[in-house]
């Protein structure tokens, strides 16, 4: 029988108490400690936990949106088409930086879809607009 387990992203930073409460209030969410060291956050919504923030002093933020750094990975929070502009304002309210994008011929950016940003700790997260129902049974990816 195999152990039950779970998987989590976990976020890097200085200080992820304050990032945690980031993206608690950014995603309609719970924050808390997750060990008693405060070491591991763990933000939480009705579908159970969904970002870990953990402590890294010797942290440093991603370089991108710098034209020769990749990515790497980013957040994807997905919002109801018409509700993106809205999600904007609440993200940049919290802290989150609007980050334009680089356009290479391949990939225009298109605001009516998208919206990228930098988190108050420097990682990367896009706003992206989705048609189907966010519910909990409606999720999607």
């Amino acid at each position: 029988m195999t152990v039950l387990k779970t998987s989590v992203l976990v976020l890097d930073c200085a200080e992820p108490e304050p990032l945690a409460r980031f993206y608690a209030e950014l995603l309609g969410a719970a924050a808390g400690p997750a060990t008693g060291d405060g070491e591991l956050f763990l933000v939480t919504g009705p579908a159970g936990v969904v970002l870990g923030v953990h402590r890294d002093p010797t942290h440093a933020p991603p370089s991108w949106p710098v034209p020769e750094d990749s990515q790497q990975a980013h957040l994807r929070i997905l919002v109801a088409a018409d509700s993106l502009d809205e999600a904007e304002r609440e993200a940049v309210a919290l802290g989150a930086r609007p980050v334009a994008a680089q356009e290479d011929g391949s990939r225009p950016d298109n605001r009516t879809t998208l919206r990228r940003f930098t988190d108050p700790a420097g990682h990367s997260f896009v706003l992206a607009a989705v048609r189907e129902d966010l519910g909990p049974r409606g999720a999607g990816g």
